[in-house]
């Protein structure tokens, strides 16, 4: 399988990248990004572009793919609906539009967020754009594509966030986090279980096209108990 990787040097992202390159069933993972993510390994080859929103330039490398997983993304603080519009919207229905055009055979999967409004209609503003972003890529003609949406994800194997305040509030919450994972199964979920649940998505599809924090993380321990058979 020949997977594409956006967002490979935010904290999904690195998340993601690390579980492709680790899966003996992914030959080749191609990172677009707008600087290296200072990996190297056989399977990973990077694209480097000044801008991810457009990849006029380099459609002819974006053929023959079997899944993209987009996990660029920005934190809605301190931005006006235009500009956070302008950077999750327009970039994320931008790629998608030349996959489906260069790659329609292609599995894309897009990293949304707990809370998002499908309707476009809600009070909150990252969640419309979210909605709209998510309603956007679902319609496009790919073999299929689906919606992701977790919640609070649990940095591991020294990913971190690319956010300092995110930091914080990892560094402060780490140690509750396995309180939390034992109540309320689904809670919390981590980067290894978001990447492992996205590839199983690729591979293996599931009735729903948008997945819930739960059913996010339970795809996602599963797809790990699977991995740690094969290795």
């Amino acid at each position: 399988m020949k997977v594409i990787v956006f967002g490979a040097t935010g904290m999904v992202g690195q998340g993601v990248l690390r579980e492709c390159l680790l899966d003996p069933g992914i030959t080749e993972v191609v990172v677009v990004a707008r600087s290296s993510t200072g990996q190297t390994d056989p399977k990973l080859r990077e694209i480097i572009v000044p801008n991810v929103g457009d990849l006029s330039a380099i459609e002819r490398n974006l053929t023959d793919l079997d899944a993209c997983f987009f996990c660029l993304g920005v934190s809605s603080a301190g931005m006006n609906e235009e500009a956070y519009l302008r950077v999750t919207y327009d970039i994320a229905v931008s790629v998608a539009k030349t996959l489906a055009k260069t790659s329609p055979q292609m599995t894309f999967v897009f990293v949304s967020g707990a809370g998002t409004d499908s309707t476009e209609k809600g009070r909150v503003m990252w969640a419309r754009v979210k909605g709209a972003t998510e309603n956007a890529i679902l319609a496009l003609p790919f073999a299929a594509s689906y919606a992701v949406r977790p919640a609070f994800i649990q940095p591991l194997h020294g990913i971190k966030s690319k956010t300092k305040l995110y930091r914080a509030i990892y560094a402060v919450l780490a140690p509750l986090t396995p309180v939390f994972d034992a109540l309320i199964p689904g809670s919390v979920t981590t980067t290894e279980r978001v990447g492992r649940a996205m590839i199983r998505l690729a591979r293996e599809g599931a009735p729903k096209r948008v997945l819930e924090r739960k059913e996010l993380d339970a795809l996602g321990r599963v797809g790990a108990q699977k991995a740690a058979k094969v290795t």
